[in-house]
């Protein structure tokens, strides 16, 4: 899989769903875990209290951001674009200028996200993304063109990133790492589910996976139809 030496991880967002799930991930692989995630979240949290360290703040703080990837050997962001204040686009600039250098840098976003313009996209799922971005924006609650921003600078930058994009997530048992792609529109992808367990599974293992640096995989549950039926497919071993 890789050569990088992972002990310490930060897991930026880690009160959230995924946040949580990552947490337990790096926990279980015996990783030393700093999270963050903002004050009022922080009892969410408890349950890991006394095998994690936790820096409780905005994750778009420079201060905050610097703080809790001191000396960590990877960084989990969860690129989440609330509010209208450049929330996605500070937390990964933050990331990008203050984790340590060869650190691995693991982002999570949408299928929305697109690295080299070559995804293919149904109009189904391009009419949503224009209503969800024009609503959220007009209830200044959520700026998905920040999140795009925010991808923009990690894709740019010669730092080891990964940026993992989910399809639809649900919640479930877990039935093994997701399935991945370059590119959205893969009809391995076809049936756009993945249990949220698993994608936290995806990003930690990310870490440690040297093929997956400066790349964006799409993922989708390994169990699905369309997953299923591309390892049907697929030639035997030689």
């Amino acid at each position: 899989m890789g050569t990088h030496q992972v002990q310490k991880v930060c897991i930026i967002g880690a009160s959230g769903k995924l946040g949580q799930y990552m947490v337990q991930h790096a926990l279980d692989r015996g990783y030393e875990v700093v999270g963050v995630c903002r004050e009022r979240s922080v009892p969410k949290l408890a349950r890991f209290a006394d095998r994690m360290t936790l820096i409780p703040g905005p994750t778009n703080d420079r201060d905050v951001i610097r703080a809790a990837v001191a000396g960590c050997d990877g960084v989990l962001t969860v690129l989440a674009p609330w509010g209208v204040r450049q929330y996605s686009s500070g937390t990964a600039q933050a990331v990008l200028d203050f984790a340590a250098p060869g650190a691995r840098l693991v982002f999570s976003c949408g299928w929305h996200i697109s690295k080299d313009g070559q995804d293919l996209y149904s109009w189904q799922f391009k009419a949503g993304v224009r209503v969800v971005t024009w609503l959220a924006r007009a209830l200044r609650a959520v700026d998905v063109d920040d999140q795009v921003e925010a991808c923009r600078r990690i894709f740019a930058s010669n730092r080891r990133w990964t940026v993992v994009r989910g399809s639809d997530l649900e919640e479930g048992e877990s039935q093994g790492l997701p399935v991945w792609s370059h590119h959205v529109g893969d009809p391995m992808l076809a049936s756009n589910r993945t249990r949220r367990v698993d994608y936290a599974h995806f990003m930690v293992e990310a870490l440690t996976d040297d093929s997956l640096i400066q790349a964006a995989p799409a993922i989708v549950g390994c169990r699905t139809e369309s997953a299923l039926a591309h390892a049907s497919r697929a030639p035997a071993p030689a």
